[in-house]
């Protein structure tokens, strides 16, 4: 008789508690509050979306370069000072990118950008290697040199130590020849030796997708 009562009775408290439940979700607060968290949860989905677009635009950056030039008939090359080669790699990185890209220079020194794509003498002196005015002529003299449509140059302080007084570490100049139009952007980038070249890579790369 006591375990029939039991029973019973807890029939009784869940019907009791599946009535409350159903009370609390027709109130005008819990609508309320699944409302808000609705709101909260697409804010972290956009935010997770968004992200995920920020990375596949980082990581086919180079693809989409090789992609604009196969498909316009470009070819590239490139100058690199303190990226010692990494923009040459990503574009080369890309299957058929041999189609757009032949040849590539590092010019480490200022011995080397004189020599190899024609920086003046009298530039490097008075401007110095990390300005825009070498970063220019990096450009224009990597692109003739190499015979091909479109440059991308950079010269810059990776560190450390800094540069020239005043020049702080992370001072990047990237330069861009496209058909003799010239563009020269000052950067200000910050991190490691290895976040400052990978960020001008990046920021290269996208200069020379946006002028192509």
């Amino acid at each position: 008789m006591k375990k029939k009562e039991k029973k019973q009775k807890d029939v009784k408290k869940g019907k009791k508690l599946e009535k409350l439940e159903k009370v609390k979700k027709n109130s005008k607060e819990w609508k309320a509050q699944k409302t808000e968290d609705k709101k909260h949860n697409n804010g972290n989905e956009g935010a997770k979306v968004e992200k995920s677009l920020n990375e596949t635009t980082v990581s086919t950056l180079e693809q989409k370069v090789v992609a604009t030039l196969k498909e316009k008939g470009l070819t590239m090359t490139t100058v690199e000072s303190c990226t010692g080669g990494m923009i040459a790699a990503a574009v080369t990185s890309v299957a058929g990118s041999s189609s757009v890209f032949h040849q590539g220079y590092v010019t480490y020194c200022d011995a080397a950008k004189h020599q190899m794509v024609g920086v003046r003498k009298k530039t490097l002196k008075k401007y110095t290697a990390v300005s825009r005015q070498t970063a220019k002529e990096m450009a224009l003299g990597g692109a003739k040199a190499a015979k091909a449509d479109c440059c991308v140059s950079v010269t810059g302080y990776a560190g450390p130590p800094c540069g020239e007084p005043g020049e702080e570490v992370g001072l990047v100049y990237i330069g861009c020849a496209f058909h003799g139009k010239m563009k020269v952007n000052e950067c200000h980038f910050s991190g490691t030796r290895s976040e400052v070249r990978e960020q001008a890579k990046q920021k290269a790369l996208k200069m020379l997708a946006n002028m192509i």
